[in-house]
């Protein structure tokens, strides 16, 4: 299986200058683990749930943090082409839950480790009552 068959297409975009709480509440309403984050002077960049969370637990002000101090620059891209394993690799060796997926250098999608693991479980059985 390819990660075009597992990741989100829905991706969440946002800005350097967003606060961790407008973050916040973004990723939660659609119920996403990061957000792409679009710099046009650092490029396509990533913020994730644990990002706000490090930030939150070091007693910073997520009303007053801008997302641009807290987001991942550095950040390993996968292809839309990548087998499942591929990008499980890539995540087990960075140490990270998330993967934006980049198509003709703009991101197509993020995958996330339960992308992966919705696509390698087996399908759930029902269970006679």
């Amino acid at each position: 299986m390819l990660v075009r068959d597992a990741m989100s297409t829905v991706v969440l975009t946002i800005g350097p200058t967003h606060t961790l709480r407008q973050a916040a509440a973004l990723m939660s309403a659609r119920k996403v683990g990061a957000a792409v984050v679009h710099d046009p002077d650092a490029g396509i960049g990533i913020l994730t749930e644990r990002d706000i969370l490090n930030s939150v637990g070091l007693g910073q002000d997520p009303d007053t943090e801008r997302t641009h101090a807290h987001t991942t620059n550095d950040v390993v891209f996968a292809a839309p082409a990548w087998t499942l394993e591929e990008a499980a690799a890539a995540m087990a060796h960075g140490g990270f839950r998330h993967l934006i997926v980049l198509d003709g250098g703009e991101p197509a999608g993020i995958v996330s480790v339960r992308d992966i693991i919705r696509c390698w479980a087996p399908a759930r059985q029902r269970v006679p009552a």
